[in-house]
C-alpha cells in the first residue's frame, strides 16, 4: 500500500501539464514512469508562492468586497454569509491570524482596524450559532493572541455572550442552530453533532482569557450528553434535538453532521489537559475503526453506518472526512491515518481536484462541484506534525497547485462547478475559511514560520491559531 501511494506521489508531483491534460478516471497517466527523476522541491520559494498569492487575493478582496462576507472573484461581486443583508467581514477576520503568520503586517493592522472601527454585533438578524464561533469567535480570539489588542479579545467575548443564549434555552445545554444576535430568540432544534459539539477549544481559550469557566462548561456539557447516549458498540447517531435530548436519525457518521465534534475532544485533551475529554477521544475513534471502517477494492473508507448495528447505510464519503486521516494520527493510530490518506491521494490523483462527495463503491463523483475544500492538507499537516516526512508536503504541494491551476479567476479563488469537465468549470464563490484554512496548513508546511513554534501549535477546526504563537 505504501509502495504505491509513494509512486502515484512522485508522478503527481504537481505540473499544470498533468492539471491540463489528464482525464477524469483515466490510470494510464500515473502508470507511465517520468523522463527523468523530479528535482528536489524548493519549500521556501513554494513558500513565497503561497505568499504571494494570498497577498494578491487580500488586495482584491480590499478592492472588491472590503468589509463583506465573501467575496465573488469572477465576478467581483460580494455576498453576504450570516444574515443576508448584514456583513460581518467574515473573509477578513478568518484571514487575521494568517496574514500575521506570513508577516503581512501591513495587511493585518488594516483589517484590525476595520474590526474595531466597523464590527458591531447588536444586529436583528438569526445566525447559525456553529459557523459563528468557529469563525468569528475563533477568528477574532486568534488575532488577539496574535497581537494583543484587547478590543479584539472584548468584541469574541461580546459574540460568544450572544450565542450562549442558544445553549441556554436547551433543558439539556443543547444549542440550538440559530440565535439573534440581538434578542436571543432561538429557532431550529434539529441539529447536529457537529453543531453542538464544536465550541470546546474557542470557548475554551476565550474563558481563560477573560477568566471565566462558564464557557468551557457550556461546550463540555453539550459534548457530554452526546457521548453518555452511544450504543452498546460505542457509536453516536449524527443527528438530534435540542429540546427532547435525544438521537432523531440512525446514522453514525465521521463527516457530515459531525466531524468536527471528534476533533473537539482530542483538542481539549491538547490544549487544556482535560482528561476525560482525552479518554472519549480515545474511545470514540476506538469504536469507529471497529465499526464504521469499511474496505472496497482495497481502499479503507468510513461511510454512514447505523450507529447500533455498524451496518453500512450508504456508499458516500465526502472530502469533509479528510480531516479523519490526521486525527487517526494524533490520537497514536497513525497506520490507519495513513491508510485512510491513500484513498483521498488516489482521488486527488484520478481527478486533479479531490471530488466534494465519492461514492466509494465506484470511486466517481457524487456531485460535480466543489467548494474549495481544506481539509486534505488539513491532514497532511497533522501526520507531517507528527514525523516530518516529507511525503504529506510533497502531497500538499500538488494540492496547492491543483488549486491554483483550476480556481484562480480574476479577482481571486473560486468554488468550482464541474471538476468533471476539462478545462474545469469554475463558479463564483470564495468561501471565507479558504482565509483561514488550506493557505495556512500550504503556509505552515512549506514555510517553517517564524511566527510559529510548530512544538506548541494547535489549531481550531477552522484553523484559527488557538496555541503556538511567537510574538516579539
Amino acid at each position: 500500500m505504501t509502495q504505491k501511494l509513494d509512486r502515484r506521489l512522485f508522478l503527481a508531483a504537481g505540473s499544470a501539464a498533468v492539471v491540463a491534460s489528464s482525464m477524469p478516471g483515466s490510470r494510464a497517466l500515473a502508470a507511465t514512469p517520468p523522463a527523468q527523476a523530479t528535482p528536489p522541491e524548493d519549500w521556501a520559494a513554494l513558500a513565497a508562492d503561497v505568499r504571494s498569492e494570498f497577498q494578491w487575493a487580500w488586495r482584491n478582496y480590499r478592492d472588491k468586497a472590503w468589509g463583506k462576507d465573501e467575496i465573488n472573484p469572477v465576478s467581483g461581486t460580494a455576498q453576504s454569509f450570516f444574515i443576508e443583508g448584514h456583513d460581518l467581514g467574515l473573509s477578513l477576520v478568518e484571514a487575521l491570524d494568517t496574514l500575521w503568520m506570513m508577516e503581512l503586517d501591513a495587511e493585518f493592522e488594516e483589517g484590525v482596524d476595520w474590526v474595531k472601527s466597523s464590527l458591531d454585533f447588536d444586529i436583528d438578524g438569526e445566525s447559525q450559532v456553529f459557523e459563528t464561533n468557529i469563525r468569528l469567535v475563533g477568528g477574532l480570539v486568534s488575532a488577539h493572541l496574535a497581537c494583543g489588542d484587547p478590543v479584539l479579545l472584548d468584541k469574541a467575548r461580546d459574540l460568544a455572550d450572544r450565542l450562549m443564549k442558544a445553549f441556554d434555552a436547551s433543558p439539556h445545554g443543547l444549542p440550538y442552530r440559530y440565535v439573534n444576535l440581538k434578542t436571543g430568540a432561538v429557532r431550529d432544534p434539529e441539529t447536529n453533532l457537529a453543531e453542538i459539539g464544536t465550541y470546546a477549544t474557542e470557548f475554551g481559550v476565550l474563558g481563560r482569557l477573560v477568566g471565566d469557566d462558564r464557557y468551557y462548561a457550556a461546550a463540555k456539557r453539550a459534548m457530554r450528553h452526546a457521548l453518555d447516549r452511544r450504543s452498546d458498540i460505542g457509536l453516536m447517531a449524527a443527528n438530534l434535538h435540542a429540546e427532547t435530548g435525544e438521537f432523531i436519525s440512525r446514522n453514525a457518521s465521521i463527516d457530515v453532521y459531525a466531524d468536527s465534534f471528534y476533533e473537539y475532544l482530542w483538542d481539549s485533551w491538547e490544549l487544556f489537559g482535560d482528561a476525560e475529554m482525552k479518554v472519549w477521544a480515545l474511545e470514540t475513534t476506538e469504536a469507529i475503526l471497529k465499526h464504521q471502517a469499511k474496505r472496497y477494492d482495497g481502499r479503507l473508507w468510513f461511510p454512514m453506518v447505523d450507529f447500533e448495528t455498524g451496518e453500512a447505510t450508504g456508499t458516500s464519503q465526502t472530502e469533509l472526512g479528510a480531516y479523519l486521516a490526521g486525527l487517526l494520527g494524533q490520537v497514536g493510530r497513525k497506520t490507519e491515518g495513513d491508510d485512510f490518506l491513500a484513498s483521498y491521494t488516489e482521488m486527488q490523483n484520478d481527478w486533479t481536484i479531490i471530488p466534494e462527495s465519492i461514492d466509494v463503491t465506484t470511486r466517481r463523483p457524487r456531485t460535480k462541484r466543489t467548494g474549495l475544500r481544506p481539509e486534505y492538507p488539513d491532514a497532511c499537516l497533522n501526520l507531517w506534525l507528527g514525523d516530518r516526512d516529507e511525503r504529506y508536503r510533497a502531497l500538499s504541494a500538488t494540492h496547492y497547485r491543483n488549486m491554483k491551476a483550476t480556481s484562480r479567476a480574476a479577482y481571486g479563488y473560486t468554488a468550482l462547478a464541474d471538476i468533471t469537465a476539462r478545462p474545469m468549470t469554475q463558479g463564483d464563490n470564495c468561501p471565507g475559511y479558504w482565509w483561514s484554512e488550506q493557505m495556512k496548513y500550504y503556509w505552515l508546511l512549506f514555510s517553517d514560520c517564524r511566527r510559529i513554534d510548530y512544538a506548541q501549535l494547535q489549531l481550531s477546526t477552522e484553523a484559527n491559531v488557538l496555541r503556538g504563537f511567537v510574538r516579539a
